[in-house]
């Protein structure tokens, strides 16, 4: 039989925040960096307009990266959030189309165009765009540092477009962080 207070486990002691889970540098090959410490001095913000080509990904990598660069940001995030219910964006590899493709089937699967959807006043597509959406999501963060996006070295910002035919859609980009330095092109410090 279990002692009150758990499943076999001792009830913790001392202060739960920090007991609980042991130190960073106790664990085997887990590393912790230094950490930096400022207060943003900048704060931008955009509106990118994308018009798909119906279902199937948009990269919009190289447009986030543009909007950090003339935002002048150094070290920071950049916050991105799809306007829309039936589109969404995603971190994906940029390397190969099979993916793409690959992924569009998967969505697919999930949420196919003829389940007998009740919500259907605007097209067979439009529910299951809804629930691909609500799966993939429509807001993103990317960090920044140096004044680029630290992405992996395979990875791309793309905007999934889960409707059948073209739409318009407004993403809102938002840098929070450091202004980057006139002189060295790197983040100033406060």
């Amino acid at each position: 039989m279990a002692p009150a207070g758990g499943h076999g486990v001792e009830p913790a002691k001392g202060n739960p925040e920090t007991d609980l889970m042991p130190p960073v540098e106790s664990l085997p090959n887990v590393s912790l960096s230094g950490i930096a410490d400022s207060s943003p001095d900048l704060i931008a913000q955009a509106t990118l307009t994308v018009h798909t080509r119906g279902r199937g990904f948009t990269e919009i990598t190289r447009q986030a990266a543009q909007f950090v660069e003339r935002a002048g940001a150094g070290d920071g995030i950049l916050l991105l959030f799809m306007r829309h219910t039936s589109a969404s964006l995603v971190i994906q590899e940029n390397a190969d189309a099979d993916v793409q493709r690959d992924l569009i089937t998967a969505l697919d699967r999930i949420a196919p165009e003829n389940a007998k959807w009740v919500h259907d006043v605007e097209g067979a597509d439009d529910m299951p765009a809804h629930i691909k959406t609500m799966f993939t999501g429509v807001c993103l963060h990317v960090p920044v540092q140096n004044g680029a996006l630290a992405l992996g070295t395979w990875q791309g910002i793309y905007v999934a477009e889960h409707r059948a035919r073209s739409h318009r859609r407004e993403i809102l980009l938002h840098f929070i962080g450091l202004r980057r330095s006139r002189d060295t092109g790197r983040a100033e410090q406060s």
